[in-house]
């Protein structure tokens, strides 16, 4: 009886602290399959790692490419798309609408670490997975990875531009707004401007607001659209994100694009491993 009773104290301990931090562990979503430490999905792509032509980012030397952002595009479209197109029909203004995706994702993501929540390092879900999430508990647990990509998936849905950018230990979701003024900073894609970082990391962030760590500083960026998800070999060159400068023109100079790639391919976030 003594034992039980431990027991019982034990299992209402652990409840406790569910309860007070939010969340609790989570399996990763079935169907996928373990392959030497690393989860791979339906589509072949690995989760648990963002580096190499199987990753979910596809990051390597020489370039970058967010593949599992196509797993809810094109013919693969499902709720986090749909969302989008809700969104569009509740508000006909482009810039209110835009604000109004930002601050669902926002509000409705809280930030989790992935070894907190699936017991890897690293654990990508793809847009609709973090959708359903929402849609049946009101409310999503990721980090930054997946807000970015359910940010990108329904800005799309919504009838929005939208890229994927990665910097130092980072990555976030870019919107083209070109006549948007609330930014702290705009960002020129490939020498095109108009593009606003979305930040939904921070329950304080608005729309706009860059971290200081990423304005001036080139950064790989990947304009999303419907594309097979099937991993191209090699992932292809990104295009370059860039804050511009108050006469219109780019706030650095210019810079080869396979300077940062071969940057990013040292960044720890992208080289984790399952935690043993």
């Amino acid at each position: 009886m003594k034992v039980f009773k431990v027991l019982l104290c034990l299992i209402l301990v652990l409840l406790s602290v569910a309860a007070a931090t939010g969340y609790v562990l989570a399996t990763p979503s079935s169907g996928l399959q373990e392959s030497d430490g690393d989860l791979f999905d339906d589509w072949d792509l690995c989760r648990t790692r963002a580096y190499g032509n199987d990753g979910f980012y596809q990051i390597s030397e020489t370039g970058f490419r967010p593949a599992i952002a196509f797993e809810s595009l094109g013919e693969n479209a499902d709720l986090a798309y749909e969302m989008g197109r809700q969104f569009a029909s509740k508000y006909p203004d482009q810039r209110q609408r835009a604000e109004a995706i930002f601050n669902f994702v926002r509000d409705r993501v809280t930030y989790t670490p992935d070894i907190d929540q699936f017991s890897y390092e690293e654990f990508a879900q793809n847009a609709d997975e973090l959708a359903l999430a929402i849609n049946e508990k009101g409310v999503g647990y990721g980090d930054c990875e997946d807000s970015a990509v359910l940010l990108a998936i329904m800005y799309k849905g919504a009838g929005y531009r939208s890229a994927i950018a990665v910097g130092e230990e980072h990555t976030a979701s870019l919107v083209y707004l070109p006549d948007y003024r609330k930014a702290n900073a705009v960002f020129e894609i490939d020498g095109e401007s108009g593009w606003v970082w979305a930040e939904a990391t921070g329950k304080n962030n608005p729309l706009g607001w860059a971290p200081k760590d990423f304005i001036n500083v080139p950064l790989a960026a990947y304009e999303i659209s419907a594309e097979a998800i099937t991993p191209l070999k090699p992932a292809p060159a990104p295009s370059v994100a860039i804050t511009e400068s108050g006469d219109g023109g780019s706030s650095s100079t210019p810079f080869l694009a396979f300077g940062i790639i071969a940057f990013l391919w040292l960044i720890p976030l992208f080289r984790r491993r399952k935690s043993r």
